[in-house]
């Protein structure tokens, strides 16, 4: 039997990888900002662990059950600094709001994806500005976290990019 011209057999991708590189990823991205040496008077940092915990379920919707915002959202809280809890139940909102656009909407693009990872951003950064102080007024709470929910939107394209890369590497056979 000739070898060379037999066709290359590779073994799949690592189930292990393919499990833990989208928790790793999102763990590690909320984690991030309080590795950074950076102090402020304001939030200025996007919440990284969200917009790609948001990029993964646009990414690949069933990869994830519904409930994944509790784990990765109670972690969230853990090092962010909010109120536990906050993250937990924004999350799992999100995850939800996102399975039930996607049922609805046939066809989705960049664009779709872009606009609704923006708007679940906005709301759930203000959702959880407006329960870390119920005390302060609105208008200046809100105004203070608009900086943060406007870079995130616009970092959003990002790391759905980024999202891909990683998505790839799960994916990649040995």
């Amino acid at each position: 039997m000739n070898r060379a011209a037999a066709p290359l057999q590779r073994e799949p991708a690592s189930r292990w990888r393919m499990r833990a590189v989208p928790v790793a990823t999102v763990m590690f991205a909320s984690a991030l900002p309080l590795m950074l040496p950076m102090v402020a008077s304001s939030p200025v940092l996007p919440p990284l662990g969200l917009l790609l915990f948001l990029c993964w379920q646009l990414l690949r919707l069933e990869m994830w059950p519904v409930w994944i915002g509790l784990p990765l959202g109670l972690w969230d809280d853990l090092f962010s600094g909010a109120p536990i809890g906050t993250a937990v139940g924004l999350w799992t909102l999100a995850t939800i709001a996102i399975h039930y656009f996607s049922q609805r909407v046939y066809w989705r693009g960049f664009i779709h994806d872009w606009g609704v990872a923006a708007l679940l951003v906005a709301a759930i950064q203000a959702l959880a500005a407006l329960i870390a102080h119920p005390d302060a007024h609105m208008g200046r709470v809100l105004g203070l976290v608009a900086p943060q929910i406007v870079i995130s939107a616009l970092l959003v394209p990002l790391f759905l990019r980024l999202t891909g890369k990683f998505d790839n590497f799960r994916l990649k056979r040995r």
